[in-house]
């Protein structure tokens, strides 16, 4: 009798867990509503009479090149997209780094101002440069990887349009982030590095696959922030004002921010809603708020405070940490959907190490649960964005370029991204999703071979 009441029990708020967990599904249907949003914002971002009050800016790259695979020597790489930032120098005969550093972007800096931002990069650009020995006699040739929404008028003129990712450095909005940089290296009379393009991380994904494969047409992040570009047809692009005779630009989406006018209501939770209420930059990259590493972690951690407040976890007992904001970290879903069981002994590890007494089996199977439908809604929102895309360019074959530590570390995140994407692109379009080699600091190097070579 006493088993039959446990196994009761235990269905029971299985159950109620999985109808709680409802609120993170999203139908077809949604997603084709949601595609059809969504293109109509990309096209709006595409035109001049429609871009400023378009939330997808589709930015301009410049990039109307791609590598073909002839590019050689060696070049510098800077790749800022976040609370690190990394310098390497790449060796392009063989698509390798041959050194690299990282640096930190301490927290007074990301909140101080830009003169203090780009002199920190420089001095970084001097230790690494002197640490290594290399040749400094004549200007050595850089591509910068810049992480954040810009608006790009030629490809070495970028502005900032605003940050994400926690950073609130001031006098860098509205102003020309390669003018910065180039100023703070100049300030320092011991540098000589010609800047010769700049790009996102999602640009660098693209021609770092584009290098292996031709077809690349499509790069996407899927880490810290979302964001996808790909290859347009220049008459589309009618903020262009760059090379006519060419027929393609590279278009930076800064799909992030799709949704801050109100088109992802129906499918947003009152966690998501929680979280940008909370954040730096309140009613801003919605869409990037529901799908990246910054953000799953505490959508998980919201929902499970939120159970186990209505007693369906954890008989109504949190601890300290899993009340703190931020500290159920991302990669505990990875690591929880990776390492699943019978016994679920990996989530309860995690649950232990977020200060949970003694959770019981029922309890690590629901945050599993929690975990999968809050990963599996990211990865269905990604592939709504890639058809998108992918019905937008309307090539036979198309590699997409992908990057980015969720899609990395996440166990089934590619597959369910590949899926999902089959099921809402045109049939007749056969696409792949290729890994990318660090693109955000390979593809800086190429981006400069690529300028170099013409």
């Amino acid at each position: 009798m006493g088993s039959k009441n446990a196994n009761s029990s235990f269905s029971a708020v299985k159950v109620t867990i999985t109808d709680e967990c409802e609120m993170f599904k999203i139908s077809n249907k949604q997603l084709l509503s949601l595609m059809n949003s969504l293109d109509t914002d990309i096209r709006n971002g595409l035109g001049i009479g429609t871009n400023p009050s378009s939330v997808v800016k589709c930015c301009i790259t410049y990039v109307q090149d791609l590598p073909n695979g002839t590019e050689k020597g060696n070049y510098l790489a800077l790749d800022l997209g976040g609370t690190n930032f990394r310098v390497l120098l790449i060796e392009l005969e063989k698509l390798k780094q041959t050194k690299y550093e990282i640096f930190e972007v301490p927290s007074h800096i990301q909140k101080g101002n830009g003169t203090q931002l780009f002199d920190h990069i420089a001095r970084c650009l001097a230790e690494f440069i002197k640490k290594y020995e290399l040749d400094n006699s004549t200007a050595l040739p850089l591509g910068f990887t810049f992480s954040f929404p810009l608006r790009q008028v030629g490809l070495t003129r970028g502005y900032l349009i605003n940050w994400t990712k926690g950073f609130e450095c001031s006098g860098v909005v509205g102003y020309d982030v390669v003018k910065l940089l180039k100023q703070a290296i100049k300030r320092r009379q011991d540098l000589k590095i010609d800047v010769c393009g700049i790009l996102n991380d999602t640009t660098g994904t693209l021609m770092s696959c584009a290098w292996k494969a031709p077809d690349t047409k499509i790069g996407l992040i899927v880490g810290t922030g979302c964001n996808a570009c790909y290859v347009e047809k220049v008459e589309n692009a009618e903020l262009f004002d760059g090379d006519q005779t060419k027929s393609h630009v590279v278009v930076n989406c800064e799909w992030g921010a799709f949704g801050d006018d109100g088109k992802l209501e129906a499918v947003r939770t009152k966690y998501d809603r929680a979280i940008d209420e909370a954040s730096l930059n309140p009613g801003q990259q919605r869409f990037e708020k529901m799908i990246s590493g910054m953000y799953m972690g505490e959508i998980v951690r919201l929902a499970i405070v939120d159970l186990a407040k209505q007693n369906k976890l954890f008989r109504g007992r949190l601890s300290k940490k899993m009340n703190t904001k931020g500290a159920f970290e991302t990669k505990y879903i990875s690591k929880i959907e990776k390492h699943y069981t019978k016994d679920n002994k990996q989530t309860w590890k995690i649950l232990r190490k977020m200060g949970i007494k003694n959770p019981s089996l029922v309890d690590c199977k629901n945050v599993h649960y929690i975990c999968k439908c809050v990963s599996t809604r990211s990865a269905h929102l990604v592939s709504a964005g890639l058809a998108v895309l992918l019905n937008k360019i309307d090539e036979k074959s198309v590699t997409i370029g992908v990057d980015g530590t969720v899609y990395r570390c996440h166990p089934y995140f590619g597959s369910i991204v590949k899926k999902k994407t089959r099921e809402l692109t045109k049939p007749d379009i056969d696409f792949r999703l290729m890994l990318s080699t660090d693109g955000s600091g390979r593809g800086a190097a190429l981006i400069a071979a690529v300028a170099s070579r013409d």
